[in-house]
């Protein structure tokens, strides 16, 4: 199973990717809140299908709120991806890339409020847009990114972003007051990867509008502990990324066969009152991504019971 940041490289290597963008109609979902808890998801758990079916499914299941990833809304690179050992994709293409730049830098905003259309119409909230900064990132294209969730009406964006662009993220999320939130993996090797607290913690050095997209999954994998992180920095926590994972860099799985502590955050949110998103990230290997996220929607309601 493919993570987001492998998808992200996959999609800028020309793998296909389907992106149904027509009309889509209907009435509201239940409420967001489950006993106070905000509970939503990340579209990336809905990755193999087309941003209107992806929209259908969160219906189906009864979810009201979504962050929604930039694979759902951007098209597939038409440059052949670099090819590696065993025929595989090695990752971007230059070609892919370039395309996808200037796709962001010229495609109209009006395209962008459309997809929040969409969700309008749906009765689901439209939380947060998932544009992964990274170092190859130009300034305007930086920008860019916040006119996108400018004609999306939202006001922020979540990043699997690196350390060091985080510098020259936030003087834009200054000028456009729009909330970044980084998100973490679990990679403790590599210093420009958001891993540790203290990555979030330099990141955040940067501006009021740095936060955090804290994936407790991936903190539990990476050896730290989600609920005392969450109570002592809840403040700048703007979204969680609720997934299992066993510890020491251990494998998504199933939730409730894993380390990480999902119905004691859930619960934290409870007691607290803290008004953090808890977004469902469906990641561990499965054959329908509708019947899993609705496993996970139900392990959450009954946590929260």
């Amino acid at each position: 199973m493919y993570t987001r940041r492998d998808f992200n490289k996959l999609m800028l290597a020309g793998m296909p990717l389907s992106l149904g963008l027509g009309g889509l109609t209907g009435m509201a979902v239940p409420g967001s809140k489950i006993n106070g808890v905000r509970v939503g998801i990340q579209s990336y758990s809905f990755r193999t299908m087309s941003l209107d079916d992806a929209i259908k499914g969160m219906k189906e299941i009864g979810i009201g709120e979504c962050e929604l990833f930039s694979g759902h809304v951007e098209p597939r690179p038409s440059a052949p991806p670099q090819m590696g050992q065993g025929g595989r994709p090695s990752g971007p293409n230059p070609a892919a890339r370039e395309e996808i730049r200037k796709w962001r830098l010229t495609t109209p905003l009006d395209y962008f409020a459309g997809v929040r259309k969409k969700f309008d119409a749906a009765g689901i909230r439209l939380q947060a847009y998932n544009y992964s900064f990274n170092d190859s990132f130009t300034d305007e294209e930086i920008e860019r990114g916040f006119q996108m969730v400018q004609a999306m009406g939202i006001k922020l964006i979540t990043a699997s972003a690196t350390v060091s662009v985080s510098s020259r993220v936030a003087p834009f999320a200054d000028k456009y007051k729009i909330t970044v939130a980084m998100h973490n993996h679990d990679n403790l090797k590599d210093p420009n990867q958001f891993a540790k607290p203290e990555s979030f913690a330099a990141a955040m050095s940067h501006s009021k509008n740095i936060g955090i997209n804290l994936d407790i999954g991936h903190f539990t994998a990476a050896g730290y502990d989600a609920i005392d992180y969450i109570e002592k920095n809840h403040a700048r926590i703007a979204s969680l990324h609720i997934k299992d994972r066993k510890k020491d860099h251990g494998a998504n799985v199933p939730w409730g066969e894993g380390d990480t502590p999902i119905k004691p955050v859930l619960q934290l949110l409870k007691r607290k009152k803290y008004d953090i998103p808890a977004n469902i990230e469906y990641e561990y290997r499965g054959d329908d991504a509708v019947a899993e996220v609705r496993k996970c929607f139900q392990f959450i309601k009954d946590a929260l019971a």
